[in-house]
């Protein structure tokens, strides 16, 4: 079952941004806000990028800025050696815009990520809506 899974690579540009590579783009609506709230559930995550220097620190900045600090960055784990690091993360999700099919809304992601949360929110809105028709 997703929500099982805790380990999350995600991608930058085109994922978290919208692709301006090697410029910064926007952010992608509720990007930042989702990582947070994920980060909140307790799901750990790597920042998987193509970028490296100057651009890869601008990137880990503006994350920062908004709110999520990333588990590790590039690597599996933090301070691992690059010299001993494997090509392939052991994620156990990978969030990147170059999916089959293309990536969802940050809203689409949550919503499978945390599905016992969207039962809760429609529960909260099923008990509303009968006290609201009850003393109506």
């Amino acid at each position: 079952m997703i929500e099982e899974s805790r380990t999350i690579a995600v991608d930058f540009d085109g994922t978290i941004v919208e692709n301006r590579y090697p410029q910064m783009g926007k952010e992608r609506p509720f990007a930042l806000r989702t990582l947070k709230a994920l980060q909140a559930k307790g799901f750990i995550l790597i920042l998987w990028t193509c970028r490296t220097g100057n651009l890869l620190d601008e990137a880990v900045e503006f994350c920062r800025k908004g709110g999520v600090e990333f588990y590790a960055i590039n690597s599996n784990y933090p301070g691992e050696d690059e010299s001993l690091a494997v090509r392939k993360l052991t994620a156990d999700i990978f969030i990147d815009d170059r999916n089959f099919g293309g990536i969802p809304s940050w809203g689409e992601i949550y919503q499978q990520l945390c599905p016992q949360d969207q039962q809760t929110m429609n529960i909260r809105r099923e008990k509303k809506s009968f006290f609201k028709k009850l003393f109506s």
